[in-house]
């Protein structure tokens, strides 16, 4: 195996200490060390770089734009180093579920639902993560479960389970709705808005309900919930999901346009699945059962 090259460890967590308290002094303090050794350090780690990482002031050090640049990524690394000790030091009965979800379906409808599941589960942690495509679990061993938007890659190991039906609609601020104008003759004239990774298009849905789709260039965005949050600022008329929506349609910040008159597309959208050898492993089992009956409420 090639060999990583990366300076040593003791050097960098000192860079990473004063970079963030702007003291070699004050690093000392929290690593436990005389100012001199953290003065010795950073001057070994300059020489293994060949540049200057701080400019000395009298009372306190600068970060250089070199320095900048490393600490900006060393930061990151050392928060999910952090994170990682945090979790092995819980308490015995805690457990950590890595859960993966789709974005949209993530902040519009699962995000506002969780604290509900972690009242109930008080010795469980959510750990999330979050991409448009859908992973494969049997290679992705870090991750408990999985919500993808689209069935997932189908293997023989990992579970797959539909999270019911979803009602896919336009949507549009109730601000685009002149009085006393039919839904079909609006179409002629309200903006359509592009989800450009919905399965569902607008062809579709003028086909189904045997309309003439509009020829004009429409606005678009790559997920639902900038979709949805468009439609709300009143930039046009959204093909999206009813339960992505949830929340605006309760306020009235978005309409159903034509719910009387037109037919809605209506799939199966999300799914929820993990490998057949945890599926009785409690955090697995328990957030299975939390997901499916808030999905059917």
């Amino acid at each position: 195996m090639n060999k990583r090259q990366i300076p040593n460890f003791v050097l960098l967590r000192a860079f990473e200490a004063a970079g963030r308290l702007e003291s070699f002094t004050l690093a000392a303090q929290e690593l436990h060390l005389s100012p001199s050794a953290i003065s010795h350090q950073i001057r070994d780690l300059e020489e293994h770089f060949g540049r200057s990482l701080f400019i000395r002031r009298n009372r306190r050090v600068e970060l250089t734009a070199e320095g900048r640049r490393l600490m900006e990524s060393l930061s990151r690394v050392f928060d999910v180093i952090e994170s990682a000790c945090n979790e092995v030091a819980l308490a015995p009965k805690s457990q950590v579920l890595a859960l993966h979800c789709s974005p949209s379906f993530a902040v519009n409808w699962l995000g506002p639902r969780l604290p509900d599941f972690l009242g109930q589960h008080t010795n469980i942690t959510i750990r999330m993560t979050s991409d448009s495509a859908p992973v494969d679990l049997t290679r992705l061993k870090e991750l408990d479960i999985a919500i993808s938007y689209g069935a997932p890659p189908k293997r023989a190991s990992v579970t797959c389970l539909p999270l019911g039906t979803e009602r896919i609609v336009p949507l549009c601020s109730p601000k685009l709705i002149p009085a006393g104008k039919l839904s079909k003759e609006l179409f002629a004239t309200l903006p359509l808005i592009d989800s450009q990774l919905s399965k569902v298009l607008w062809s579709d849905w003028f086909a189904i309900n045997r309309m003439t789709m509009p020829d004009r260039p429409r606005t678009s965005f790559d997920r639902a919930a900038l979709a949805i949050s468009a439609a709300v600022d009143g930039l046009g008329v959204a093909l999206e999901s009813t339960r992505l929506a949830e929340r605006e349609l309760l306020r009235g910040d978005l309409v159903e346009l034509g719910r009387a008159e037109l037919d809605a597309v209506e799939q199966e959208t999300h799914f929820l699945y993990f490998r057949n050898n945890e599926a009785t492993l409690e955090k697995v089992q328990v957030f299975r059962d939390w997901l499916f009956k808030k999905a059917r409420l």
